[in-house]
């Protein structure tokens, strides 16, 4: 058993790439995308937020608002990284929490392909803001892979938790709450 081990973990050492060297800016740039998401208050309550709506819309909703958050990122982040100016980034990232906590607040039934297109028009703002802020010699690609995995990872987290609320709507209604206040909070800061 203690031999299979060692050879297993040396196979593993001698296959991985030493990572202590530069030139891997491709791994540091799916590192960066990965955890730029998770860095921002604002970042992650509006992608939850994407999966708690989706969870009160249910049904295609379900796949239709994160991919149609993530497609339209990708557009964002794509923009982001020109020299192409999007007007009022800041506030269209703090007006998505605004109105995507008020969705959740009120859990009213929307069109799948308003609530498609709604988010997809705030995810053009979160996209440019992961865009512009892509680190110096990251791989676009690899950095814009990293930053839409974690975002559905966070749509996903939302869906969870709305699916495991839904029979609590007072939970959902909360939540909703706290994310509008904290994104009147801030619009205003």
């Amino acid at each position: 058993m203690i031999k299979r081990s060692v050879l297993v973990a040396t196979s593993l050492a001698a296959t991985t790439p030493a990572l202590a060297h530069t030139g891997h800016e491709t791994v540091s740039g799916v590192l960066a995308g990965l955890a730029h998401p998770l860095t921002g208050p604002d970042h992650m309550l509006a992608m939850v937020s994407v999966g708690l709506f989706a969870a009160v819309l249910g049904g295609r909703a379900l796949w239709a608002l994160p991919a149609s958050f993530v497609g339209m990122m990708l557009v964002g982040g794509a923009l982001g990284m020109t020299s192409l100016a999007v007007p009022a980034i800041e506030f269209g990232i703090a007006m998505s929490i605004v109105v995507l906590g008020a969705g959740v607040t009120w859990g009213r039934q929307w069109p799948v392909q308003a609530a498609a297109a709604l988010v997809g028009v705030f995810a053009v703002f979160h996209g440019y803001a992961h865009g512009a802020e892509i680190p110096v010699g990251s791989d676009a690609v690899i950095y814009s892979l990293g930053f839409a995995l974690a975002t559905a990872l966070l749509h996903g987290a939302g869906i969870v938790a709305g699916r495991i609320s839904l029979g609590r709507p007072g939970v959902m209604r909360l939540a909703g709450a706290a994310v509008t206040v904290t994104g009147i909070a801030i619009a205003l800061g």
